[in-house]
Formats: C-alpha cells, sequence, structure tokens
C-alpha cells in the first residue's frame, strides 16, 4: 500500500503543476480581453467571440457566456479527445470567465491606435492561450469542433478553425462593425501566430534525413562542427535499387543554416528533407557550442 502511495504523489504534484500554468494562461488571456481589445470594440475568434457579441447585445456578463457555450464543446472534447483534456480545458474555461470578471472594470492600457490595439491584444491574447495548450488544456471550444470536424469532412483542422472563425467575425461585424469585425480577425491572426511560437518555443527543432555517398564523414563532421549525434537508417532506391545509408539528425532551428553549410560543403549533391518538429524530449538532443 505504501508503494501504491508514493506513486500516486507525483501524478498529484504533476497535475498541479500543468493546472497552474493553464490558470495563469487564462488569465493572462483575460487581462488581454478586458485592458485592450473589447474597450477598443474588438473581439476575439471562436466561442470567445461569440460570447463577446452576446454579452453586448444581451447585456448578460461575459464571464458567464464564455462559460455556458464552452460546456457542449468540453463535453465533446471529453468523447473525442479523452477525459484529461475535458478537465484540464474545464479549469482553462472556467479560469477566463473568473478572469473577464474581476478584470471587467480594468482601465484599457491601449486606445485609439487601431493597429496598436491589433498587436497588443494578439500578443497577449496568444501567450496566454499557448501556455494554456502547451500544459493540455483549451481555452476556447472551436478548436474541439474543428477536430471532430476534421474527422469527418475532407479538410484539414486548421481550415476548418479559418472556416468557422470567419462566421465568427461575420456575427462580429453586427455589433462592432466592418471595422471591428477587420480588427478582431487581424488580432486572431496575430493571436494564432502567438500560440504556434509559445507551444513551440521561440527556437523550435527541426529533423534532417539526409542521402549522401559520404554518410560516415557527414555524421562525423556534424557531431565534431554542431555537436549533435546522429543516426542511420538504410534505405533503397526505387528506380536504382541501390543501398544507401540516411543520416537523420534534429537540430535546433537557429543551426539549420550551419548545418546546410556542412552538407553542402562535403557533398554538394547530397539529397536532403527538412521537417518542422513539435517537440524534442530524452535521448542525446543538448545544445553544444558551434564551430
Amino acid at each position: 500500500m505504501k508503494a501504491v502511495n508514493k506513486s500516486k504523489k507525483p501524478s498529484t504534484l504533476k497535475k498541479i503543476a500543468r493546472i497552474l500554468p493553464i490558470i495563469i494562461g487564462a488569465f493572462i488571456t483575460a487581462y488581454g480581453l478586458e485592458a485592450v481589445l473589447i474597450p477598443n470594440n474588438v473581439s476575439d475568434g471562436g466561442v470567445t467571440g461569440l460570447s463577446i457579441v452576446g454579452s453586448q447585445l444581451s447585456g448578460i456578463h461575459l464571464g458567464i457566456l464564455i462559460a455556458l457555450l464552452n460546456i457542449p464543446f468540453v463535453f465533446l472534447g471529453y468523447k473525442q479527445i479523452g477525459k484529461s483534456f475535458a478537465v484540464f480545458s474545464v479549469v482553462g474555461i472556467a479560469s477566463l470567465a473568473v478572469g473577464t470578471s474581476i478584470m471587467h472594470h480594468i482601465p484599457p492600457i491601449v486606445e485609439g491606435d487601431t493597429l496598436l490595439v491589433t498587436v497588443v491584444g494578439g500578443i497577449i491574447i496568444g501567450t496566454g492561450m499557448g501556455i494554456a495548450l502547451r500544459n493540455g488544456g483549451a481555452l476556447d471550444g472551436i478548436d474541439m469542433l474543428a477536430v471532430l470536424l476534421s474527422r469527418k469532412l475532407p479538410f484539414g483542422t486548421s481550415d476548418l478553425i479559418l472556416f468557422l472563425n470567419l462566421f465568427v467575425f461575420i456575427i462580429v461585424s453586427t455589433v462592432f462593425g466592418l471595422q471591428g469585425a477587420i480588427l478582431s480577425g487581424i488580432a486572431y491572426f496575430i493571436a494564432s501566430k502567438v500560440i504556434h511560437i509559445v507551444e513551440e518555443g521561440l527556437s523550435g527543432s527541426k529533423t534532417f534525413k539526409i542521402i549522401t555517398s559520404q554518410p560516415e564523414l557527414m555524421a562525423e563532421t556534424i557531431r565534431d562542427r554542431l555537436g549533435r549525434s546522429t543516426t542511420f537508417h538504410y534505405v533503397e532506391g526505387g528506380y536504382s535499387n541501390e543501398q544507401f545509408k540516411q543520416i537523420t539528425c534534429v537540430i535546433n532551428r537557429l543551426e539549420e543554416s550551419k548545418m546546410k553549410e556542412i552538407i553542402f560543403e562535403i557533398d554538394g549533391n547530397a539529397f536532403i528533407t527538412v521537417y518542422d518538429v513539435a517537440e524534442v524530449k530524452g535521448g542525446n538532443f543538448q545544445k553544444f557550442d558551434i564551430h
């Protein structure tokens, strides 16, 4: 029994360590809404945008609408994605609702300058949502709907998110006007880019797959000059049936130009493919000095 209790404690601590950033991310998002966007007649996308419109038309508090309108999407997330994601999303959405209630009367930090409003608002909201998503929670239910629809329709998730938000911004235009809808779209676009940066980190990672006539020299040079380990995979040409040693190496995005320099210095005819990597864990992925 003692062993079981010991194993449960780290799990509880890990959950708390994930919940806290989600709450912080939700409050950052609430601040961006109440201190930047809403006072300047600019909305957000998704369910939050619909909640802002509903609040303006009905007088119902924004936090209440955010909580109510997201209920069916949280249920959808529970059925389609999993229990833990739904629980963390409930924490995030509830924190966003509470945050907007607490910050409802705070003075705006930016007024009048439409470009500054969209940039600052987009950055703040994107940072908050990115922190929440990075820790396994969502602050808006429209993403969950897009995931479900992508399984039923011949469209990608990102395409469906954009498509669904077009309808949201059409609805926003009925309250904030065409200019407000356009500014809301710009702020949402900026926020989506910031979310991507926060989720993946500023540097990110890339995977290089290299087929060269000098695989051993290439791998040794990459190790000596970049401090990165490599792996070999034996591949066969579909036309020539020739055997090759394919090199695979994961690097920091900032090292990409140096990697290409090494490749073309050793073998100008090398065949390379490059992939973006969302996350790297374990192994020997450590940063060493570049020579």
